[in-house]
């Protein structure tokens, strides 16, 4: 008897325990009058519902919105049904609908405060712009700390290179070391140099190699590392002639390979090929210009040659010949310049206790960070990839990340992309975690995410990768076959077989020819098209382009690709007025952004984009390119699997009862970095049995 009663108490707590667990119909069906339990609709509205999220997940958005508006013809008046109608919409790319849908179930007192976040953030998103110019202010969202429980981490870090992975290099002047920091502050990497180590390294740039420079101001050299930090040689010595140094200070690289380095010993820049042979310096004083007094922090932006000078204040324009050209800043404008780094198209100054860009075009200044009163000496200010500007202060000993005040109350945006449970229990999750203004975050962790069921910590949660991480990428090819690319078909085959060379037999690729009717030309391999040929082609030259439709095409091929995927159009500057009649620029780049598409641009004439072409590229984290630019197009691919891509794919064992495949399984995640964080929540259906 004993026994039974203790095998009855253990069977009721389990009970207990499963309780929120126990199966349960999707829609409370409140107008039912029929006296069932059930009415007929509900159980048509639940079958529509289910085959309507099983086509999302597919990828499917067009069918799934026509599913999700049949069960709402059953159930008019159901939020999650309406809910769900609105996301298929914004991944379709009519935001503008899914706001309808989800302001009208917001209305009738659904979604909390999770979906009157959604709805802000895609309403900002279709007012601001993510590449508009700022001037905003940033402030502290964490802190890397030299000293830490009393043992010191490094010693008067000086200079920091962001990586594309949200990883971090950041070198140590005080003890002569470099060091790399994942996402979350943690040392995963420590280098010392060569032999003799190094001896008071001030700035740390990336080769288009993928090596690394690093100048020694008191070893009067540039010190060359692998891209895991291990020395290979050096460039420079002390001296005063050509390819010679006298306390090197910070570097750039221009479009050709060739290295500046301010040389503050000789009041002026050196110049290095590509080789590391020296080939000339400038600087000096020549008619109209009175010669750098305090070289510093360069940068070169399109060539263009931006030299601060730390006694005078001010910033230099040069041509990459060393040619004086302009006063971008004026004398005095600065206290104590210490580097300048590119941020988009402005420069990003680091000023003693301020951090400030300057515009190119005017050199008009905005202050970003400010230290006030209490001790500080920032270094280096440069932007990482993921929006925020890592800042190194050589006085308080510590690196900041600075986000802006915006990003940093609104939090981040998570939103879980797709749900695979055709192997149930066993469930794959994506994921994706970007700011306000669709920037993505990269190089989360698993200790970044918590992931739960019914407000449960799942179980066996695994994360199987990160998108930032992934070296393969699909893409498509889209050619204008309007009637200005007559005359233009050797440009073309060009373009196209430098961008399959590049992708190097991975990943796979599409061509679509955009005329009246766009028409897929090719699928498959990029070894197949090494051949390519215009007169291959299907569609020939003619007056119409129907962009518009090409570009729906494109993405719809790309919707269940690789996780990195882009478009490139390759053809004319501008579009005629006939290239958007059926869907507008807004409504084209919301499907590539809700869909993680990046487009870029291959011009066949030397001339600059219009400005449908140049919108769609900026929104996109897209470039464009010249077909017969010197460095050619292969650097097409590499530079697309660069752009940042914040998606994080899970897996786990769920512990759901399915009802043979009819129940909605609910499922949470939280991700949260530093001082941010964000969240979201949804369901899926295990396979019918």
């Amino acid at each position: 008897m004993k026994k039974f009663s203790r095998y009855l108490s253990v069977f009721i707590s389990l009970a207990l325990c499963a309780a929120p667990l126990s199966a349960k119909k999707i829609f409370e069906d409140a107008d039912n009058n029929s006296g069932l339990v059930r009415s007929y609709e509900a159980g048509l509205a639940e079958e529509e519902f289910r085959r309507g999220v099983q086509s999302y997940y597919r990828g499917m958005f067009n069918d799934a919105i026509m599913q999700f508006e049949r069960a709402l013809s059953y159930l008019p008046n159901e939020n999650l049904i309406i809910d769900w109608l609105g996301k298929a919409y914004y991944k379709a790319g009519m935001e503008g609908a899914a706001l309808k849908q989800w302001e009208y179930a917001r209305e009738n007192g659904y979604g909390g405060l999770l979906l009157d976040n959604r709805i802000e953030v895609v309403r900002e998103r279709r007012v601001a712009p993510a590449f508009r110019p700022e001037a905003e202010r940033y402030t502290e969202a964490g802190a890397f700390a030299g000293i830490y429980s009393g043992n010191m981490i490094f010693s008067q870090p000086v200079s920091a290179l962001p990586e594309p992975d949200g990883s971090l290099w950041v070198l140590a002047y005080g003890s002569n070391e470099l060091l790399k920091f994942d996402i979350n502050g943690n040392v995963i990497h420590r280098v010392t140099g060569p032999l003799v180590g190094f001896d008071r390294p001030v700035d740390i740039i990336r080769n288009y190699d993928g090596t690394l420079l690093v100048s020694e101001s008191a070893g009067d050299r540039i010190a060359v590392l692998d891209s895991n930090g291990f020395f290979k040689k050096y460039i420079g010595k002390k001296g005063r002639g050509t390819g010679e140094f006298v306390s090197p200070q910070c570097m750039a690289l221009d479009s050709n390979g060739n290295l500046y380095v301010t040389d503050y010993g000789n009041s002026r820049v050196s110049v290095f090929d590509k080789d590391g042979n020296g080939i000339y310096s400038f600087g000096r004083k020549t008619d109209g210009f009175d010669g750098l007094k305090g070289p510093t922090g360069i940068a070169i932006i399109d060539d263009r040659v931006f030299v601060g000078d730390n006694v005078k204040g001010c910033i230099y324009e040069f041509d990459t010949s060393g040619n004086y050209k302009d006063l971008l800043v004026n004398e005095n404008t600065f206290s104590f310049l210490e580097s300048i780094k590119v941020c988009g198209q402005f420069l990003l100054v680091s000023d003693k206790k301020r951090v400030t860009s300057v515009d190119l075009d005017g050199g008009i200044t905005y202050e970003n960070v400010y230290a006030g009163n209490s001790p500080s000496r920032i270094t280096c200010a440069v932007p990482d990839s993921n929006g925020n500007i890592i800042v190194t202060d050589l006085l308080t000993n510590e690196v900041y990340i600075m986000t802006k005040i915006p990003e940093l109350l609104g939090g981040l945006f998570v939103q879980i992309e797709r749900v695979n449970a055709s192997a149930f229990p066993k469930v794959v999750m994506e994921v994706s975690v970007s700011d306000r203004h669709r920037k993505p975050v990269v190089g989360l962790k698993a200790s970044n995410f918590y992931i739960t069921e019914q407000k449960r910590p799942v179980s066996g949660l695994r994360l199987e990768g990160s998108s930032c991480e992934n070296r393969t990428q699909d893409m498509v090819i889209i050619i204008d076959r309007s009637s200005a690319m007559n005359g233009l078909e050797e440009q073309l085959e060009t373009a196209v077989k430098e961008i399959a060379a590049g992708m190097e037999g991975v990943g796979n690729i599409t061509v679509i020819s955009s005329g009246a009717i766009p028409v897929v030309e090719y699928k498959g391999s990029p070894s197949g098209l090494l051949k390519f040929s215009t007169k291959a082609l299907k569609t020939k030259t003619g007056s119409a382009n129907a962009f518009d439709l090409s570009c729906r095409l494109a993405v719809n091929e790309l919707i269940n690709a690789q996780l990195k995927r882009s478009i490139v159009y390759i053809g004319n500057s501008s579009f005629a007025d006939s290239s958007f009649t059926k869907y507008s620029i807004s409504d084209l780049t919301a499907y590539l952004n809700n869909n993680r598409v990046t487009f870029s641009t291959v011009l066949l004439k030397m001339q600059a984009p219009g400005e449908e072409l140049d919108f769609m590229t900026k929104v996109t984290n897209g470039k464009d390119y010249y077909v017969y630019r010197p460095q050619g197009l292969k650097q097409i691919v590499t530079d697309l699997l660069d752009v940042p891509s914040g998606i994080y794919t899970f897996s786990f064992n769920s512990v759901l009862p399915t009802d043979l495949g009819r129940n909605y399984l609910n499922v949470e995640v939280e991700s949260y970095i530093m001082n941010r964080s964000g969240r979201d929540e949804t369901g899926y259906f295990a396979p019918l049995q």
